[in-house]
């Protein structure tokens, strides 16, 4: 089975370019994502946190 999808892949001129444009994608995503953690204030992460816990913002929807 792989070896019909490679050999339909080695026909593509330059099809080698999209593996490492993924690569580079997700290496961004997860620094980018690493950074947001690492600089994000304890007062964000605490309210986010209790966002489940709200009564008021979901009685106020309803």
């Amino acid at each position: 089975m792989l070896k019909y999808i490679k050999g339909n892949l080695e026909n593509i001129e330059g099809v080698a370019i999209y593996p490492m444009i993924s690569l580079v994608i997700f290496f961004i995503f997860f620094v980018i994502l690493f950074w947001w953690v690492f600089t994000a204030t304890k007062e964000h992460i605490t309210e986010v946190s209790n966002i489940p816990f709200d009564n008021n913002q979901n009685e106020d929807t309803l």
